[in-house]
């Protein structure tokens, strides 16, 4: 009596999600790929993929692999014996406008499926990117990317730590000027990119450069700034090296209020509001800021992450 009972309360946690209610009605209807299963539900493709694999765990779903490509689908008369009435009583109290536009949403999705490449690529959307990392890695898109910019510039990766930015750059760029006031840091920049000819490094604090001024075309400051106690003088600096019409980016951290990372780490500052550091690039000269918030990695930690970027004025 005691497995009985365990049996129906797993399976009642397993029904106890309104999304996971809404992925068994649709995919009682259709067979759904993880992209279509998203734009029926109109949900993140990761959520759906979370909740599509406690299904399948839990016995409510099958799946079959079509290529790289993984399709659901529930069949009533497969269900177990404790699941298939708990199932019919479920739905029978899942009524409503939501659900009535998840069926009308599912319409839709067949109805766009296409022949050939298009039926492919509209089946697997939700799993493309999982099919490309397996194919090619995860980071094929952001390293071909790199080929865009200009094979003339010279490029100062400031504060550039142990060189994982020059690193990505220098196949790209005439030539990538390393600099960071820590020996400790250059000399592991130095052994991570031995043998590539166009990289130099230099010892110097960011907010007086031994650098030329208009003497490159672009300067990256990444997750640096958050260290520096006059930041001011560090965006004028690296303003000042960059030739007519060059490219300033600044990567950092979002504000936030992990204290600890003042005693950890030696934060100076907490992050930057992105109003205010729209400000302090205006204040060096900088036109056309661009801002953007980075999205977050599942993998990640830390606080959000931002990209500012701006060119100097002729």
């Amino acid at each position: 009596m005691k497995n009985v009972a365990s049996s129906i309360t797993e399976r009642l946690a397993e029904l106890s999600d309104s999304v996971r209610i809404r992925m068994l009605r649709v995919l009682e209807l259709d067979e759904l790929s993880v992209g279509e299963v998203s734009a029926v539900l109109q949900l993140p493709q990761s959520t759906v993929s979370r909740q599509l694999k406690v299904l399948l765990d839990g016995g409510w779903v099958s799946r079959r692999s079509v290529g790289p490509a993984s399709l659901y689908r529930m069949i009533l008369d497969d269900l177990s014996l404790d699941r298939r009435p708990l199932w019919l009583l479920v739905r029978e109290q899942s009524q409503g406008s939501e659900v009535e536009a998840d069926a009308r949403r599912l319409r839709d999705v067949v109805a766009q499926r296409r022949l050939d490449s298009q039926a492919f690529f509209g089946r697997v959307a939700g799993e493309w990117d999982a099919v490309r990392a397996e194919l090619f890695g995860s980071s094929v898109s952001m390293l071909g990317l790199l080929a865009l910019i200009d094979s003339s510039w010279t490029v100062a990766d400031l504060g550039c730590g142990t060189g994982n930015a020059a690193e990505l750059l220098a196949p790209h760029v005439h030539r990538v000027v390393c600099l960071d006031q820590s020996p400790e840091m250059l000399d592991a920049a130095r052994k991570r990119l031995i043998g590539v000819a166009n990289v130099e490094f230099i010892a110097g604090p960011l907010t007086k450069l031994p650098l030329a001024s208009q003497s490159v075309d672009a300067a990256v400051l990444m997750l640096v700034l958050h260290h520096l106690a006059d930041v001011p003088a560090a965006l004028e600096e690296a303003t000042r090296i960059l030739r007519p019409r060059g490219r300033l980016l600044v990567v950092d951290m979002v504000a936030h209020q992990r204290d600890e990372y003042r005693r950890t780490m030696g934060h100076r500052h907490l992050g930057f509001s992105l109003d205010g550091m729209r400000g302090l690039l205006g204040q060096v000269g900088l036109r056309g800021v661009k801002i953007t918030p980075l999205p977050g990695m599942p993998e990640a930690r830390g606080p959000a992450l931002f990209a500012a970027s701006g060119t100097k004025e002729v």
